[in-house]
């Protein structure tokens, strides 16, 4: 059963491109990189030439006479005589590059060349990866991965464009979901979060439409995810990697949620593990979250890197490493306490990230004003607000009426009620956050920051609690 990506779009996109340069698809482990690019080179090309290299360590030899694509061309024929090089009919798709870095200098005699199609997976771990970059700077093109969103999901289950599109249009015309349409929507959002992305729990859930069998995916994928720690981290950083990994359940179940590395080990630094925050990030393990120094425009550049909230890149993953009951739990709205907020916001904040925003947040040094995140359009700043229960926030509201704070005008709030508005802050249900993008490019910047969006709707925040 072959899941429908996003990727899928991006590709065809690339091969309809005369001029299109060897591809690297990057992203974290086990998102379905290699699935995906196989499935489209089965529909596409006569010819597929897959070089793994970990499953094939001996094509690491094919670099052995250069980088000009003839001879590398040369000595993969020499390894397996079956493969076939067709001009213009041919991928050829260099697997786990993270393993053989050196092989992206040859993109550059790849693009030259011109023959044939070149597709590479790579996984974001540590130094190689950056090598890769170094590499090949310049003849290729980047497309970054994550595991599904909750669109992709909505395509698991069955549903089509026109389901996201439904979405997208209520809110445009600030129209509220019917009663069974939130109690639907809310239903699968709920099992998105308990399941996360990762394609292999996803998968499993679909086929035998069942809960049973994924904590176990999950917690195997979590075990890999430590050994690639430990495969690819060398020295003092190798626990620390693991220290913070293991240890952002239990801070996001603050009340603050900021991450305090004090709180990861005796003694513990921030100086001795930045670089562990940013190879977590750079391995697409986790989603960092920056304290603004101001909640003002630009967004980049104006934070504090020594103040941040980690979140998982892939909730459902959060879920797994809570108790074993956690599931259940979550499905039955009970016993989560604190982390259920914490969920919330993580699977929002990834949302975010896999739209294409950056995570910022604000709390002020006295703590008596914190802001959960903040996108922008053109010429202001948006804060959203993710809230586990119902209720207006005292924090955007301050923000807004704030005469200091002059690039923020109206705010956006995620729940598990209804759409509505007051206080000059729109409210839509979590369900849609991964459609937060797309809605700002198609409004009126003006008119959303006045709020005429919530004009004819009628609805007041007071409907909005109901």
């Amino acid at each position: 059963m072959y899941l429908k990506r996003k990727v899928d779009f991006f590709l065809e996109e690339w091969k309809a491109d005369k001029n299109r340069k060897p591809l690297i698809i990057k992203g974290s482990r086990q998102i379905g990189k290699t699935e995906s690019i196989l499935h489209f080179a089965k529909e596409h090309y006569e010819s597929i030439i897959e070089v793994n290299f970990v499953r094939d360590e001996k094509y690491k030899g094919i670099i052995a006479d250069g980088y000009e694509a003839a001879d590398i061309i040369k000595n993969i024929s020499l390894i397996d005589p079956s493969k076939k090089f067709v001009p213009g009919k041919t991928l050829i798709f260099f697997d786990e590059i993270t393993e053989f870095p050196e092989i992206a200098t040859s993109l550059k005699f790849f693009c030259i060349d011109g023959r044939f199609d070149v597709i590479c997976s790579g996984s974001m771990l540590g130094v190689n990866y950056k090598k890769i970059e170094s590499n090949s700077v310049g003849y290729k093109k980047d497309y970054e991965m994550f595991s599904m969103d909750f669109e992709e999901f909505l395509w698991a289950k069955g549903y089509g464009n026109e389901t996201v599109e439904n979405l997208l249009s209520h809110m445009k015309a600030f129209i509220p979901f019917s009663e069974l349409e939130m109690d639907v929507f809310h239903s699968l959002f709920l099992d998105y979060n308990i399941l996360g992305g990762m394609p292999a729990v996803v998968r499993e859930y679909i086929e035998r439409n069942t809960f049973e069998g994924t904590l176990d995916i999950q917690k195997q994928l979590i075990a890999d995810y430590k050994e690639d720690i430990r495969k690819y981290v060398e020295g003092m950083d190798q626990t620390r990697i693991l220290n913070v990994f293991n240890h952002i359940p239990v801070q996001l179940a603050k009340d603050n949620k900021k991450f305090q590395i004090s709180k990861v080990a005796s003694g513990a630094r921030f100086r001795d593990y930045r670089g562990c925050i940013e190879w977590l990030h750079d391995a697409g393990m986790v989603n960092v979250c920056y304290c603004m120094n101001f909640p003002e425009l630009p967004l980049q550049g104006n934070y504090d890197e020594t103040k941040y909230k980690l979140y998982f890149a892939d909730s459902g993953l959060l879920v797994a490493m809570l108790d074993e009951e956690a599931q259940v739990d979550l499905r039955s709205n009970k016993n989560l306490g604190v982390y259920k907020g914490a969920l919330y916001e993580n699977v929002v904040g990834e949302a975010l990230v896999k739209s294409g925003y950056r995570l910022y947040y604000y709390k002020r040094d006295d703590s008596s004003l914190e802001q959960d995140f903040f996108v922008r359009t053109a010429n202001a700043l948006i804060p959203v607000e993710v809230k586990a229960q119902n209720g207006m926030a005292k924090s955007i509201r301050t923000l807004i009426s704030g005469k200091k704070y002059a690039d923020i005008h109206c705010g956006i709030k995620f729940t598990g009620s209804n759409m509505g508005y007051g206080e000059q802050i729109y409210t839509f249900p979590y369900f849609c956050a991964f459609l937060l993008k797309r809605y700002l490019a198609g409004v009126d910047e003006k008119a959303f920051l006045e709020g005429a969006y919530s004009k004819d709707s009628h609805i007041s925040a007071g409907d909005e609690m109901n």
